[in-house]
C-alpha cells in the first residue's frame, strides 16, 4: 500500500506500508486478516510504515549530548517519583537544528525551537548540564535578527520567539521562518549566558558571542524601547503575528481590572525584570573580561531602570505592581502571578517585595496547587483560562525563587510543595505545561488543562529549578567553588542526595539532612575534589 502527498512546498511525501501475516489490503486505506487459533497457540501480524520524501524537510540531526545527569534520591517517594520523571521527560524534549541541540518546547503543540522556552528549560537544568545551554544559545544566535522585517515582527539582534519548518512555513504562509514575535527572549539570552559563566567559570562562551551579546543590548535599548521612555514594550506589526508578546501570549491573556483587552503598546512588568538583570549578568561577563567601563555603564542603566520601575509600576492602593502599563502608560490595575518574576530579577525594592509575596500567597492567588496567574477577584479570572487564572509549574517556580531571593522562605516552600504535591497526581507523575486554577479546597486533586503540553520542557524543568533554589546552590565557577546559602528542605523531607551538579565542569554530589534544631545540614559525596563546597547559612538566597 502506498500514500503520496504533494506538498505546497514542492516536496513529496510518500508513505509506504508493507503488511505481512495474512493482513490483506481492505479498501483505500485499510488492512484486513484471517486468523484461526487453536487454544494456546499465537499468531503475528506485522505492519511497517515507511516514510520517504523528495527533498530535505530540515529534519533534526542525531543527538550528541550525553543524557540529563540529573539524579534525586531522598526520603519521600513521591519527590522521587517526580524528579525522575521530570529528567525523563526533559531528556525526551532534547531535538537539535544543524547539530546544535536545545529542549522543545512541548508536546504535542510546540515541538520545536521556541526562544523563551527554550532558553529558560536550558536555564532550568543549567547545573546538570551546561553544554545544552551553551549549544542553545549558540543555536539562537545563529538566527539572531539581522533586519527589520513586519512580517516576521524582525529586528536586528532580537531573539526569535518560534521557528517552524513544516509544509506551511516553507510554503510562506505562516512568519515562522523564524518568528521573532517576543520581548522577552532578548534579554533571557542574556541571562542565561550570564548564568552559564558563574556555573562554568569560562569566558570562552561570552567572546565567541560577543558580536550576539553587543547587538542584543542594542536591541533592548533601540527597538525594543521604541518609543525612549526606559521600558520595553510590544505592538506587533505583522498580519499574523501574536498580539501579546511576553509569555503569557494568548490574545486574552493581558486584562484590565474592567476585563477589557490592555491597548498596546504594552509594557509587562516581567519583561523590565529580565531587562533589569540582563544588564546586570552582562555587566559582570564584561567586568570579568576587562571592560570595567561598559560595566560600570550597564550597572548604571540598571539602577536607573530600577529606581523607575519601582515608581512606576507600583500601585500604592493595590499594594501591589502593575501587570504592565498600556497605551499611554495606563497601569493594567490586576492582581497578577507576573510581579512574581520581577521578584526572581530582582528589580523590585525590598518593602514592595514582602507585599507582593502576601498578595501572591493569599487565598484569591494561591489554589493550594500553585499560585495562580490570574486572582479569582479579577473580572477576566476563568479557572480554565489559558493565562487568566490556571496554575503553570514554571511561573510558580520562579515566584518560589523570587521568594527565596528576598527572604520569604516560607511562601517558598508551600510553592515547592504544591507544585510536586499537583505533579503526583497526573498520571506518570509528570506535570503537564498548566493545569485549572479551581481551589485545592474544592476538588481532592489539580484539575487537568484539557489541551495542555505534556511533557513540557518548563514545566518538567521547574523540578530541577525548584530543588536548586530550595537547597540554595549558588555558583562560583571562577573561584571553582559551590556555594550552599541558607539550604532549605521542603516539608516531609529529611533527607536528600542531589547527584549530577558540576561546577567549573568538575562533579559534585550533596547530601542534605535535617538536624534535630530543624536546620539542614550538608556534605559533599565522594568524587568531588575539585570543587569547594562552602555552606553559608546567612537569610535570603541570591543566585548568581
Amino acid at each position: 500500500m502506498k500514500f503520496r502527498y504533494d506538498g505546497g512546498d514542492g516536496i513529496t511525501r510518500r508513505l509506504t506500508i508493507t503488511l505481512s501475516g495474512g493482513l490483506e489490503p481492505a479498501g483505500p486505506a485499510g488492512a484486513r486478516a484471517v486468523v484461526r487459533l487453536v487454544p494456546r497457540a499465537t499468531a503475528e501480524l506485522t505492519v511497517e510504515l515507511a516514510i520517504s520524501q523528495s527533498a530535505d524537510a530540515g529534519e533534526a540531526s542525531p543527538l550528541a549530548t550525553a543524557p540529563l545527569d540529573f539524579r534525586v534520591r531522598s526520603d519521600s517517594l513521591w519527590l522521587n517519583r517526580v524528579a525522575a520523571r521530570a529528567g525523563g521527560d526533559l531528556d525526551m524534549l532534547r531535538s537539535s537544528i544543524q547539530g546544535l541541540e536545545f529542549f522543545a518546547a512541548g508536546v504535542p503543540w510546540f515541538t520545536t525551537l521556541f526562544g523563551r522556552d527554550s532558553l529558560i528549560a536550558a536555564l532550568q537544568v543549567l547545573p546538570f548540564q551546561p553544554e545544552l545551554a551553551a549549544q542553545t544559545l549558540r543555536l539562537l544566535a545563529l538566527y539572531q535578527g539581522d533586519r527589520e522585517d513586519n512580517w516576521r515582527d524582525e529586528q536586528p539582534g532580537k531573539i526569535l520567539h518560534e521557528f517552524r519548518r513544516g509544509e506551511m512555513a516553507r510554503a510562506g504562509a505562516i512568519p515562522h521562518t523564524p518568528y521573532y514575535g517576543t520581548v522577552d527572549a532578548t534579554p533571557l539570552f542574556l541571562i542565561l549566558l550570564g548564568n552559564y559563566t558563574a556555573w562554568t567559570g569560562d569566558l570562552a562562551l561570552f567572546h565567541e558571542l560577543k558580536p550576539n551579546v553587543d547587538r542584543a543590548l542594542e536591541w533592548m535599548q533601540r527597538y525594543g524601547d521604541g518609543d525612549g521612555d526606559g521600558y520595553i514594550e510590544y505592538q506587533s506589526a505583522s498580519e499574523h503575528g501574536l498580539i501579546n508578546q511576553g509569555w503569557k501570549d494568548s490574545g486574552d491573556a493581558i486584562v484590565d481590572a474592567d476585563g477589557e483587552l490592555a491597548d498596546p503598546p504594552i509594557s509587562l512588568v516581567e519583561v523590565q525584570g529580565y531587562a533589569y538583570e540582563a544588564r546586570r549578568q552582562t555587566a559582570m561577563l564584561f567586568g570579568r573580561s576587562g571592560d570595567e567601563g561598559r560595566a560600570e555603564r550597564l550597572i548604571a542603566e540598571a539602577e536607573t531602570l530600577r529606581e523607575r520601575f519601582n515608581r512606576d509600576f507600583w500601585l500604592p492602593a493595590m499594594g501591589f505592581y502593575a501587570l504592565a502599563l498600556a497605551r499611554d502608560k495606563h497601569p493594567v490595575s490586576v492582581v497578577s502571578s507576573n510581579p512574581g518574576h520581577a521578584l526572581w530579577a530582582g528589580i523590585a525594592d525590598q518593602e514592595k517585595a514582602a507585599a507582593t509575596v502576601r498578595r501572591l500567597m493569599a487565598d484569591d492567588m494561591f489554589s493550594g496547587w500553585g499560585v495562580r496567574t490570574l486572582s479569582t477577584m479579577e473580572r477576566g479570572y476563568n479557572p480554565v483560562g489559558y493565562h487568566l487564572g490556571t496554575v503553570w509549574p514554571h511561573d510558580n517556580a520562579f515566584i518560589a525563587a523570587g521568594c527565596r531571593r528576598y527572604g520569604f522562605d516560607e511562601a517558598a516552600s508551600q510553592i515547592f510543595v504544591a507544585v510536586c504535591e499537583a505533579a503526583s497526581y497526573f498520571e506518570h507523575d509528570r506535570l503537564p505545561e498548566l493545569f485549572a486554577g479551581f481551589s485545592r479546597a474544592e476538588f481532592d486533586a489539580p484539575i487537568r488543562y484539557p489541551v495542555a503540553c505534556h511533557p513540557q520542557a518548563w514545566a518538567a524543568g521547574s523540578i530541577p529549578y525548584l530543588l536548586q533554589v530550595m537547597l540554595g546552590l549558588v555558583p562560583a565557577g571562577f573561584e571553582r567553588r559551590l556555594r550552599v546559602v541558607n539550604p532549605l528542605l521542603p516539608y516531609g523531607v529529611d533527607l536528600l542526595e542531589l547527584g549530577g551538579v558540576r561546577v567549573a565542569g568538575a562533579p559534585i554530589g550533596l547530601r542534605f539532612g535535617r538536624n534535630t534544631d530543624g536546620s539542614v545540614g550538608v556534605e559533599a559525596l565522594g568524587g568531588a575534589h575539585d570543587v569547594t563546597l562552602a555552606v553559608e547559612p546567612q537569610s535570603g538566597y541570591l543566585p548568581p
